[in-house]
Parts: structure tokens; sequence; C-alpha cells
């Protein structure tokens, strides 16, 4: 019988995975041969399959994760206290020596969504309610608020009326890129796809002014945008008033909205993970990576984000991009997070959190080398800004923070319908408007928070489930959300304050 105690992900590597808790003196089998465990070791931490010497290179997933801080005996517990970064971290190589290979569209898999005006498809029909500063937050919510419960029953088309509000708009440069990147975010959201119509308030006196948003916007969008100002009609209670009844009128336009059937690559996913744990780059990320090359087979596109978590990890990005342009791109945005943290006194390697480590991540460049398998293996065909429309098909990257809101809200403005986020330690995030896949990466959290997780990775763990196997069951997840199959974080009422903007610049 196979020993499932621990797994060793590749040969050359100097460290193996413990698939349950291990105590000291146990001898567990590590590629045919007996290693004995000298200290108890949590599951989904690391013990060493062979003696490593002080300064040697720690190899996870045929990759240095770490330099060990002193000399490492087989069967040691393999984590923060022994590990550390290399002095320097040396970014990949601009392109392969082999050309990256892209996919053709090739399958003809269908969804269920909203077909736009502009050409976009909705995977939900929400109406939004945008606050263009946090002076008109309030007012935002109480307009949304008068729509809760069975208020709007009988638009039975309708998902509901979400309220997009922030902590910012005002106290800021009229110029400059803070207020750029905080408007770009904001418009993006209202030519979400999945707002059928919108409602833009404003205060009137501050820096983030609702006509200059609404000239940004154009003519062409999702659905009608509508525009109120607090202080040109005469309050909060009038504006409340009137916004109540806008939202009535925009009610009737969105319910004649209806589900048909289009292509998958109508498809833009928002990739996120948050959480991890020893597990991620093991189970629910490749898998998730699985299912994008299968959205990308369908012409779809797939948005890898969060740059600090690719920091180590970036050569195996850039051995994939179309272009040295693309690749150039990457990497000197990894330049710019490098110049950003040592600002600010820190060091791409403070990312991995507490609740990482405690689950078995030692340090960033583990932490990215799982993150990455969340794309897949098809090529990467462009690098955007934050929050920037995203216009390529297939496989692309978005800069982003890697602080999980805020990342997903950058993703959701530049066009993802749809976001999958895997978590090892459990997370409850939502996103509204935009439905939010939770992939568990085993079935112990699966179970201990049902409620928040839509799938169990769990059992490629235990054998009984292939990466490929999973990876193509979360495919099929995915349509059915986009065709309207609700997420636990929906049936939860969870996505109304997850709208975290990027927000840079000075506050004045």
């Amino acid at each position: 019988m196979t020993d499932r105690s621990v797994v060793l992900l590749h040969d050359d590597d100097n460290v193996a995975v413990a698939l349950r808790s291990l105590s000291e003196d146990e001898r567990v089998d590590v590629g045919g041969h007996l290693v004995r465990v000298l200290s108890d070791i949590p599951s989904g931490h690391k013990v060493a399959t062979r003696d490593i010497a002080s300064g040697a290179h720690v190899r996870k997933y045929h990759q240095t994760i770490g330099i060990a801080l002193r000399d490492i005996s087989a069967g040691e517990h393999v984590h923060v206290h022994n590990v550390g970064m290399p002095e320097q971290h040396e970014p990949g190589q601009a392109r392969a020596e082999t050309e990256s290979r892209g996919v053709d569209a090739e399958r003809s898999d269908t969804f269920m969504g909203f077909v736009r005006p502009d050409g976009q498809v909705g995977t939900r029909n929400f109406i939004g309610v945008i606050a263009s500063v946090n002076c008109s937050a309030s007012v935002c919510h109480a307009i949304a608020d008068a729509f809760k419960g069975d208020a709007i029953a009988s638009f039975g088309n309708v998902d509901g009326i979400v309220p997009i509000t922030h902590q910012s708009g005002c106290g800021m440069s009229s110029t400059g890129d803070g207020i750029a990147l905080l408007r770009r975010t904001l418009i993006g959201y209202a030519r979400s796809p999945n707002f059928a119509g919108v409602l833009l308030v404003g205060l009137g006196c501050e820096v983030n002014q609702v006509n200059a948003m609404t000239e940004l916007l154009g003519p062409l969008g999702p659905g009608p945008v509508r525009t109120l100002v607090i202080q040109e009609e005469g309050g909060a209670r009038e504006t409340i008033g009137r916004g109540i009844a806008i939202v009535q009128e925009l009610l009737d336009v969105a319910n004649r909205a209806t589900r048909t059937m289009v292509p998958a690559s109508k498809l833009k996913l928002g990739l996120q993970c948050g959480g991890s744990d020893g597990y991620s780059g093991m189970t629910a990320n490749p898998a998730l990576g699985v299912a994008v090359d299968l959205l990308v087979r369908n012409g779809g596109t797939a948005v890898l984000s969060e740059t600090p978590e690719i920091y180590g990890a970036e050569h195996l990005l850039t051995a994939r991009a179309a272009s040295s342009d693309v690749s150039d791109r990457l990497l000197e945005k990894l330049r710019w997070w490098e110049r950003y943290a040592a600002a600010g006194g820190g060091e791409l390697n403070n990312n991995p959190s507490p609740g990482n480590k405690a689950g078995g991540i030692t340090t960033i460049l583990e932490k990215s080398l799982g993150a990455v398998s969340k794309g897949g293996s098809t090529a990467l065909r462009a690098v955007y800004d934050y929050a920037e429309p995203v216009r390529e098909s297939g496989l692309v990257f978005m800069d982003t923070p890697g602080y999980d809101p805020v990342s997903a809200t950058g993703q959701i403005a530049g066009g993802a319908n749809l976001i999958c986020f895997t978590t090892g330690r459990g997370s409850v995030f939502g996103s509204k408007p935009v439905p939010t896949i939770k992939v568990a990466t085993t079935t112990a959290l699966f179970e201990r928070m049902r409620s928040d997780m839509d799938f169990d990775s769990g059992p490629i763990v235990d054998g009984t489930l292939s990466v490929e196997q999973a990876g193509a069951q979360l495919f099929r997840l995915m349509l059915a959300v986009a065709s309207g199959q609700r997420t636990c974080s929906e049936m939860n009422g969870i996505g109304d304050r997850e709208f975290v903007p990027w927000l840079q610049g000075a506050v004045m």
C-alpha cells in the first residue's frame, strides 16, 4: 500500500509535504526510502527528505524556495526557523529559448449570459449605484437599501441593486496618478457587463467630479448611466428620494434583459488566491490552471494578477510570454514593486502572512510558485496596468497588489465577469457585481466552511481525483455559475462592501 503520509512533488526536491500531521520518531516513505521524523510536523508543512547543508538551496516544485539558514537534517521540519530568502533575488530571463505555446480556440463550450448593447456579456444582471466620493457613500447605500428584501421581487430578471462606495474622491490632487487610477477603476465598474444600468452619485464640491467621470465614460457602455449631485438636489433626503425613483426606472430597463446562449469565449475570468496554505500549489491552484487552459482553448480570457505574489516565479511566466515586449513589461512591473516596497521600509519577502506561514508556506518564493500555477500552461499574451480595460484574449496579467479585495477590484474594473478564488486557510470573499467561486485546497477546509466553499479540490490529495479531472470539473462549475448558479458568497449576501480600489498619491 502506498504511503500517503507525505508527497514528494519532484524527484530533485529535498523537501516533501506532509499530507497529515506527522509525529516525532515515526518513519515515512519518501520515494522508496524511509525517513525518520525528528519533530512533530503539522499537515501541509515540509519535512527534509535528506540532509541540507547551511547555505544550500531548499527545493520544492523542482524550484528554489529559499536558502538553508543552518544545517538541516533529514526528517527535520523545514520552515521559517531554518529557511530564509537568498541575499538577492535575480529576476527571470526575459524569455526562454523555446517559443511559448499558444492555444487556438478549439472548443465550443457555452453559457447563458446577458448580451449587452456594446457586445459585452454579463454573468449577472445588477443595477449599480456608484459614489464619486466617500461623501456620497451613505446616500448610495440608502438608495440601494430601499430595494432590499421583496422590493424587486416582481423584477424576475434583475439580481439586485449594488452600492459601490469607497474612502476617496477628495483630499487629493486633481491631476496625477492618484485621481487617474481612481477614475479608471470607477469607470471600469460603470462599464461592467454585469450592470444593466448605473446611477453615479456625487456630493458636488469634491475633486472627483461626476461630470468628469461621465465625460470619460463616453456614450458607449453596457447600459444607461444616470447622475445625481447631492448639493444640486437640495440635500441627502432629496437625493435619496430622487435616486430611488431613478433606480425604479432602471429596473424596468434591466428587467427586459434575458439570458441567451453565448460562447465561453465571452468569459473574462479573474484569478485570485487568498489565505494560501501548503496545499495551494498542489491542489486548488493547479486545478484552476487546468480550468484556465480549457477556457483559453474556448477563446476566453483569464486575468492573473497580484504582482508581489509572482515574485520569484516570474521566470515561469516570461518563458511563456508571447513577445519580448510582454516579458519586459512584466519584469518592469516587478522592479517597480521592489522600489515601492523599499521606499516604505519593507521587502517583498515580507508578503507571506501569519496565516500563510501557519499553513506551511515559508517564503514568498514558495508562495509565488504555487500562485503562478493558477495561470495554467498557455502563452502570456499581455500585461495591463491596474483597472485597465482587458482587450486581449487568452492568459493575460494585470498589475495589482497582493491584497485580495484590491486585486479583484482591479480585475473587475478591467472587465472580468467571473472571479475564481482559491483558498487554503479559508476566505469568505465576495465581489458584487461579479460572482466569486471559492475553491478549497483540502476536503477538511471544504467541510469545515461548507457554507463558504464552492469547490473541493481535496480529493487530489488522497489520489481519488487527478489535477486534470478536478480542473475539468471546476471549468464546468464556472460555466454553471456564469449561467446563473449562485455561489456561496452570493447566498450569504456577501459582496456589497468589497469594492476596494488601489489608492495612490497624497491624501491632503
